[in-house]
């Protein structure tokens, strides 16, 4: 019994330290876990402050681009005020600009130390396929998203590409179209002087549409031989195709005079020929890139898709006409939709609202077209046009004042800032290929594709114009075929091939040659070739009426009148406060809707028969009224409305003939005057002088 108690005390001590073991097996365990659970959340720690650490040092790198942009505009306008002050005219502010850019980009490409992400060589794999835009990595169990930047030099893999100035100051070819375009071709729709620009139609048109793809098919050709010419002495061996010389072409022609038309305005040139250059300016961008996205489509069937093919041709000319007219029926109707709104509601008793109401209006047009497959250059052209015609007689006075300035301000920001950037793409843009014989053969291209355009042209258009396009005047345009910022923003926005990219470097080099070069030289070129300054556009219109200097018939007796006719008697009264009531112009049947419609500020209006837009015609007939059922000339004459050839505008040539016709008029009116306001409504016709 003795033993088996000491074999029993023994089993349980056993026991007791096989339970001390085991607890403190269990604490070890614990501490070991607490310790691993420590170090776990130190490194989330550490990861989480590199984060914060890079989150921060971007932040602080994004401030001191935009820092810098801003400095060079400051730069610029200070420059400007100095050299409008002692009027120096052989640089314009977009050439100073451009030099401003060049300077900051020789100094971020050349006086900044790269800062590379890493120092190892980086790990190879082979792919079959390319790429995709995003790459997903599995590392230890979490995933890491990364965006595809685009290819890199290897010879410059560890210098320029991987420095954070020069990456972050190269923007997305985006914010071009969408933030810095719109106020652009806003402003010069906005801003047109519609009675030169009217008196210039036809001919602005022949040179946009017509010169535009004579243009385009006569460098594009061109080029094609130059890039025969390349592969013939072993300059080129990436693929260069036929369509990529024509889409060269197409976005080459896009002229961008700003340097001479602002010389012209301050030295008051011709206005017939500042109308003639601005319009083809404002018109050919919308044509060149419209152009240009036709020829992206073009898509023949079969193994080679970059062979002529008649069906994909006449199928790029359809999408070249449905961008075209959708982008311009969409950029109308934005415009109307805001003139609606803003009659038939109170917003100018609020003219901060009004003035944001249209700011917002106008920029989501670029937007909406773009949304909708359709061109935002066109769309915003048009509606800005819509909108200087129709919204602008509904705004208060102070929303007028504010949105002339608000976007005369953007585009002067916006221009000078494309340019500046141009100058700093120079040296920070990564891709850029230097061929000296596309260079040359660009440069001769040019000058011949607008050689083609403008002699020629003028020439069929001379035919048929009284006022002839002088030999002087065909010899400015053609000195004035400025390359801008249109030109820059479609090289720019596809730089994905080595095609692409030649061509941008190429388009780059070509902007900073005739922006120096020919925008330098307007002022003696206005002097050599004998073109008149200081004329007053007023003026100017009365003396080429007395000197039989009008235009022609087609162009303003007959299409221009029909228009001036129906937009005078229906839309001005539709979608603004001016012209007549509609109570007077439609039919009787209609009273109820023309009531509707109609403002009641038309019938307190006293001089709603006075519209600005009458100076817009030119030609030899006599001035008509037509009111009501009654038809009332400028010579004194008066007919029924059956009569009468339609609705109620005028044609005036210009001057009045003198008093005889005044006081015929007076007469006239006298005795219509008390029938028309027994109609409900009150007749006045101003009769000081208006041109």
């Amino acid at each position: 019994s003795t033993r088996l108690g000491e074999t029993m005390d023994a089993l349980g001590n056993a026991a007791s330290a096989a339970r001390r073991a085991r607890t403190m097996l269990l604490l070890v365990w614990t501490l070991l876990n607490a310790v691993s659970g420590l170090k776990a959340d130190d490194g989330g720690m550490v990861e989480e402050l590199v984060t914060e650490k890079e989150a921060e040092e971007s932040h602080r790198q994004d401030s001191v681009n935009l820092l810098t942009f801003i400095s060079l505009l400051t730069l610029t306008i200070l420059t400007i005020w100095l050299f409008k002050h002692r009027r120096v005219r052989f640089l314009h502010e977009t050439g100073l600009a451009m030099i401003y850019g060049l300077l900051v980009g020789v100094i971020l490409r050349y006086g900044i130390p790269a800062t590379s992400y890493h120092n190892k060589t980086p790990p190879s794999c082979s792919l079959k396929e390319g790429p995709s835009s995003t790459l997903l990595l599995n590392i230890s169990g979490k995933f890491f998203e990364y965006t595809l930047k685009g290819e890199i030099n290897f010879r410059e893999i560890h210098n320029v590409e991987q420095n954070d100035m020069l990456r972050k100051v190269t923007f997305d070819p985006e914010v071009f179209f969408n933030i810095l375009l719109p106020p652009i071709i806003f402003h010069a729709g906005y801003s047109l002087k519609k009675r030169h620009f009217f008196r210039n139609l036809g001919s602005i048109i022949t040179y946009a549409f017509l010169g535009t793809a004579v243009s385009c098919f006569v460098i594009g050709n061109l080029m094609y031989g130059v890039v025969k010419l390349m592969r013939a002495v072993g300059q080129l061996t990436e693929k260069f195709y036929y369509t990529d010389c024509l889409f060269f072409g197409a976005i080459i022609s896009a002229t961008d005079p700003v340097t001479v038309l602002a010389i012209f305005n301050e030295l008051h040139a011709d206005g017939d020929l500042y109308a003639l250059l601005f319009g083809e300016s404002v018109m050919n961008d919308a044509v060149a890139i419209v152009l240009s996205s036709s020829i992206v489509a073009y898509q023949p069937a079969g193994a080679n898709t970059h062979m002529f093919d008649a069906s994909a041709f006449f199928k790029s000319v359809g999408i070249f006409l449905g961008i075209f007219s959708g982008s311009f029926v969409m950029g109308a109707a934005t415009g109307v939709v805001t003139a609606l709104v803003t009659k038939f509601t109170k917003l100018h008793c609020f003219p901060l609202l009004e003035t944001a109401l249209f700011f917002l209006m106008s920029w989501s047009t670029f937007l909406l077209a773009e949304a909708c497959g359709f061109t935002g250059v066109v769309a915003v052209l048009f509606c800005g046009i819509t909108q200087a015609h129709y919204t602008s007689n509904n705004l208060s006075e102070e929303s007028t004042k504010r949105t002339k300035q608000l976007f005369e301000v953007l585009h002067f920001l916006a221009e000078n800032f494309i340019f500046s950037y141009m100058g700093l793409a120079l040296f920070t843009f990564q891709k850029h290929i230097f061929s000296p014989i596309f260079i040359i053969g660009a440069f001769v291209a040019i000058f011949i594709g607008r050689a083609l355009n403008i002699y020629p042209l003028s020439f069929l258009l001379n035919l048929g114009r009284r006022d002839k396009i002088r030999g002087n005047f065909q010899h400015m345009m053609m000195f004035a075929g400025l390359r801008g910022a249109m030109a820059f923003a479609l090289a720019i926005r596809d730089t994905a091939t080595s095609a692409r990219q030649m061509m941008f470097t190429t388009t780059l080099l070509i902007v900073f040659f005739t922006v120096w070069v020919f925008g330098g030289g307007t002022t003696p070129m206005l002097s050599w070739l004998h073109i008149r300054v200081g004329v007053d556009p007023d003026q100017d219109l009365d003396g080429n009426q007395d000197e039989g200097q009008s235009k022609t018939k087609q162009e303003s007796a007959w299409l221009f009148r029909l228009w001036y006719t129906f937009d005078h008697n229906y839309l001005k009264p539709i979608l603004t406060h001016s012209g007549p009531p509609l109570t007077s112009t439609l039919p009787s049947y209609c009273g109820p809707l023309a009531s509707c419609l109609t403002s009641p500020r038309a019938y307190e209006n006293h001089e709603q028969l006075r519209d600005p837009d009458t100076d817009l015609i030119h030609n030899d007939a006599d001035l008509t009224f037509t009111f009501g059922d009654t038809a009332i000339t400028a010579n004194g004459a008066s007919t029924s409305r059956a009569d009468a050839t339609g609705g109620l505008g005028w044609s005036t040539n210009g001057k009045r003939s003198g008093s005889t016709s005044e006081e015929a008029l007076e007469r006239e009116l006298d005795s219509r005057e008390q029938e028309l306001l027994s109609r409900g409504t009150r007749l006045v016709f101003p009769m000081e002088d208006h041109i």
